[in-house]
């Protein structure tokens, strides 16, 4: 489950030599940047300019964004596939847990089989730090097609894993999809940026519901062929799967230049993320909150499979979960102008919180379905409105990508450790009460940090606005 961090930059700033020509092919999706060090050139050849009679060659800066289009909703449509084999195949882990747990990988512990699902998730987060950087400077088509290439490969040569042999399913898994993942994840959502401005929040909305759709379908998969066909070949049906998404993702998405303005260093970046106070404790909320966060995404399953419930019903627990955390998603975009990013994100850590500590109880048809219908839609809600609270605490937007990329980068230690440490809390006797009781107080401190955050920022606003009306009235 994720969201964009680029969705709420401000608009591009584009230099383009204005002729007629040039206004053609700035309606099919091509235009002429030119790089911010470069001074704005006057065309002198005589000959260059009578051709162009009616439109003299000026200069000037504009906001260029088709709005869509076919290239736009193509690429919104590639990037959304993306999304779905990426974010939506490390959110549907839960099905690997239980499968490991009982069948593959038997003579392994919870924690040591957890830890190939929060390295996955911790790399598709930390390396768009260095994707987006790799973004930023051209190289989008490289990171597509060697991205797509890396997790086809990785997930066919998780089929080829043998039973118990725990470095082949880790490496394939864990470190090669997690890899190729996190090559695509942020430039997936940048790129369509480039199309969108008035109906960037429509199209991003629907490439991040991608990720939700995948962690609703491969949990069907996969709970309908690893039992019936065996691991590899129900692996290698997710495989052809998965490779035939990515290859129309690649086909689908195009880029409109290469070249982008210059983004600030990122070490002066982070040097003002350190020594802003409100941004700090979101991202200290977003690290500790992600500890506990996964807890009901990778063990739903088990749970309710150790508790004697139905194997039928047990498989479809993830999918519930995934289905709500879809409207989730969906939801905030229509409230969060009238209701506030802040606190929308403040209310759904808190009810999180709450039903991970109710995971406690956990052991009836009835108390899986209300843990996973509450607590997939504001979890869905949560990871909708990461993104732009970044934004709401960040005061120049040419450093929101670099923060988001910190701030998703440090998140990702709390993605990494979680789940593990969940595992060596749970137990071979399978003592459910110790990590959820565990996540719980995470999640909770995350509520508190996000809380503190949000009354260092409405403080810092408050201060802003005596000080700007005392130098109106001087």
């Amino acid at each position: 489950m994720s969201q964009s961090p680029l969705e709420l930059a401000e608009p591009r700033r584009v230099t383009i030599t204005n002729s007629q020509d040039s206004v053609n092919r700035s309606e099919t999706g091509s235009v002429t940047i030119n790089e911010p060090s470069r001074p704005p050139t006057v065309r002198e050849d005589a000959d260059a300019v009578a051709a162009v009679p009616t439109q003299p060659p000026i200069e000037e800066v504009v906001h260029d964004f088709p709005e869509g289009g076919l290239a736009g909703w193509l690429t919104v449509f590639g990037a959304f596939l993306i999304q779905m084999c990426g974010f939506g195949y490390t959110g549907s882990f839960g099905v690997y847990q239980d499968y490991y747990g009982r069948v593959y990988l038997s003579n392994e512990s919870s924690s040591a089989i957890s830890w190939i699902g929060s390295i996955n998730a911790y790399l598709v987060i930390a390396l768009g730090l260095i994707a987006g950087r790799l973004y930023d400077r051209g190289y989008f088509y490289w990171l597509l097609f060697a991205g797509s290439l890396l997790q086809a490969v990785s997930v066919f040569m998780l089929s080829l894993a043998k039973p118990g042999q725990y470095y082949q399913v880790f490496l394939a898994q864990g470190v090669g999809m997690g890899i190729g993942g996190g090559m695509m994840y942020i430039p997936s959502v940048a790129v369509v940026s480039q199309y969108f401005q008035k109906r960037r929040a429509l199209a991003m909305t629907i490439v991040a519901s991608g990720s939700s759709l995948g962690a609703i379908v491969h949990p069907i998969m996969l709970n309908n062929t690893l039992d019936r066909l065996g691991f590899a070949k129900a692996a290698r049906a997710n495989a052809g799967l998965i490779t035939g998404l990515l290859l129309i993702s690649c086909l689908t998405m195009r880029t409109r230049t290469l070249k982008l303005q210059q983004s600030p260093k990122l070490w002066s970046s982070a040097k003002r993320f350190v020594q802003d106070g409100p941004i700090m404790f979101a991202a200290i909320g977003m690290t500790v909150f992600a500890m506990g966060f996964y807890f009901p995404l990778f063990y739903i399953q088990s749970d309710a499979v150790s508790h004697g419930l139905s194997k039928t019903f047990s498989f479809y627990s993830l999918v519930i979960l995934n289905a709500c955390s879809f409207l989730g998603r969906l939801s905030p975009g229509f409230v969060a102008n009238r209701l506030g990013v802040a606190n929308i994100t403040v209310v759904s850590t808190f009810i999180c919180s709450v039903l991970i500590l109710g995971m406690i109880g956990l052991g009836s048809v009835a108390s899986v379905v209300v843990i996973g219908v509450i607590y997939g839609f504001f979890a869905g809600t949560y990871i909708a409105m990461l993104a732009p609270l970044i934004a709401h605490l960040t005061d120049d937007m040419s450093e929101l990508g670099a923060r988001l990329g910190i701030a998703f980068g440090v998140c990702g230690f709390g993605t990494l450790t979680g789940t593990p440490i969940d595992g060596a809390l749970l137990t071979s006797q399978n003592i459910w009460w110790r990590p959820a009781l565990f996540s719980g107080i995470m999640a909770f401190l995350g509520f508190f940090s996000f809380s503190t955050s949000i009354i260092l920022q409405k403080r810092r606003t408050r201060i802003r606005k005596q000080r700007q009306g005392k130098t109106e009235k001087a």
